[in-house]
């Protein structure tokens, strides 16, 4: 091939990003105009995650962790610039080819808002628009494209204005992209309402937390977890803004007495606080996956009284605004001595967006696939035997009640210490159980008992500290609890899969 032949080849492929570029951006436009929440890559990425295989989705969270949507999002991002450079070849080759394909990718975009449960007869739109759009740029490109033999003619389209034509299309489908996006941030009247909304005063509030709850141990995890720092794991790729006055919760199906509550009426109801530690069953031996905070709401069980539960019924089934799906045992919901929650408020503030505003629900002692629903706006009172969670058909367990473990937070992994004092600490937890007592092994000699601060409460998880008189050499240092019940910890080790990870946390340390 003549070097001029290799120059001219990145002509298609070119025409076929820039064409890409700026029907992803008039989609974003269209969607922050009149759809939100179904942005082109959203709505596609969203499809994606619901039809991935559930193993797989935990190995993506395992290996990537809080970066598992943005890994997604590469994915998309070059998986869309590879077709868009296939289309560009094609458009060359047999005009009207690169365009079905393009066409038929903002099709499958179509398909995948109108299968989303919060579709509306617009949430289409943003899919169709940027496949047409892109349909449209890629045929204009194309028709640009100077010829492969040098012109004869003076009209014959030249190389310089292919570049401006091409340039101009990708930089104002970049722009539109993220005007878009900036746009549906800054004009959300959910943002707006969120903004200017007081919490309700509670009228049980929970004391404070006593300073016997946290050890000046550096490096130790906070008792409260920070708000930016408290984990998250849904299967959505753009945090939902729900506008609180159009939100409404029903609570219906094996009741007496269904009804359907407003926000407003949701605030003018008794609201208590309570202290509470959420994990997920993703969050491996010695993982991040866990959090504390203090959470302000109504609880649940009160309104299931309201309803009148019937006879027969085993589970509560809610259901986020998207469509996602929980499944929670109807014991843990209307267990006086539950602080089960249907939560607005969080660390005395609205719940952020990411953490499920402007209402969730908080199920202690319970793994969040099952109880933990965000953004929730339906409560059907259901049997195990009828209705099955999300997660629950990909693979996960049906009852999945949080597992004693513990964790070592000091050292760090892979540390060296000097020689002499050192502390090993960490935190420990079985939610709505508590734990007792917290031991600490250096490689294969006694176990030494550690010294635990004071519980917030039996939902909370709980710091523990042991004074080590390190000596040089390498060490393996694991850690073991005991819970309120006397059952120590297992050794036994299991994955997360299908219902959380069990085992001693473990790690290696060099002393000098």
């Amino acid at each position: 091939m003549s070097s001029s032949g290799g120059r001219r080849q990145w002509r298609p492929a070119a025409a076929g990003l820039a064409a890409a570029l700026l029907g992803l951006g008039a989609g974003g436009i269209v969607a922050a105009i009149f759809a939100r929440a179904f942005s082109p890559l959203v709505v596609v990425g969203s499809a994606v995650i619901d039809l991935t295989p559930g193993a797989l989705k935990e190995a993506v969270i395992r290996v990537f962790g809080h970066g598992d949507k943005p890994f997604l999002f590469v994915v998309l991002s070059v998986v869309v610039a590879v077709v868009a450079t296939l289309a560009g070849v094609l458009e060359v080759r047999r005009p009207w080819l690169g365009r079905a394909i393009v066409l038929a990718g903002g099709a499958l975009g179509v398909a995948a808002a109108l299968s989303r449960a919060d579709a509306t007869p617009l949430s289409a739109l943003p899919a169709a628009v940027a496949g047409v759009a892109a349909a449209w740029a890629l045929a204009f490109l194309v028709r640009r494209m100077p010829p492969a033999e040098p012109p004869r003619a003076q009209t014959a389209p030249s190389r310089r204005a292919f570049l401006w034509w091409s340039a101009g299309a990708a930089a104002v489908g970049l722009i539109a992209t993220v005007g878009g996006q900036l746009a549906t941030r800054t004009a959300s009247a959910a943002a707006n309402a969120r903004a200017v909304f007081k919490l309700p005063r509670p009228t049980a509030s929970t004391p404070p937390v006593p300073a016997a709850a946290s050890f000046d141990v550096p490096g130790i995890t906070p008792v409260i977890t920070p708000l930016p720092q408290f984990y998250r794991t849904d299967v959505e790729l753009v945090i939902p803004q729900l506008d609180p006055q159009q939100w409404s919760l029903t609570v219906h199906g094996l009741v007496e007495r269904p009804f359907t509550l407003t926000w407003a009426e949701l605030n003018e109801l008794p609201m208590e606080e309570h202290y509470v530690t959420l994990a997920c069953v993703s969050n491996e031996v010695g993982g991040p996956l866990i959090s504390t905070a203090k959470w302000l709401g109504y609880p649940v069980r009160l309104l299931l009284e309201r309803a009148g539960v019937k006879e027969g019924a085993d589970m509560v089934y809610s259901e986020s605004f998207d469509g996602y799906t929980a499944a929670t045992p109807l014991e843990a919901m209307t267990d006086p001595d539950r602080a089960s929650l249907l939560a607005i408020g969080m660390d005395g503030q609205p719940l952020p967006f990411a953490r499920g505003f402007p209402a969730r629900l908080v199920v202690p002692g319970l793994y969040g696939y099952v109880s933990a629903t965000k953004w929730v706006v339906d409560l059907k009172v259901s049997r195990f035997a009828d209705q099955k969670g999300y997660w629950v058909t990909q693979g996960w367990a049906e009852k999945a009640p949080v597992k004693q473990s513990s964790r070592i937070d000091v050292p760090r992994p892979g540390r060296t210490l000097a020689a002499g004092h050192q502390w090993v600490a960490g935190v420990a937890w079985e939610q709505h159980v508590g734990i007792s007592k917290v031991e600490v092994q250096v490689d294969d000699g006694p176990w030494h008992e550690a010294e635990l601060a004071r519980a917030i409460n039996a939902d909370t998880w709980v710091q523990w500290r042991w004074a080590w008189d390190a000596t040089p050499g390498d060490h393996q240092l694991r850690v073991r609890g005991t819970n309120a019940k006397g059952v120590q910890q297992t050794s036994g080790v299991s994955d997360v899969l299908p219902d959380g990870a069990t085992g001693w946390h473990t790690l290696e340390v060099t002393v000098k």
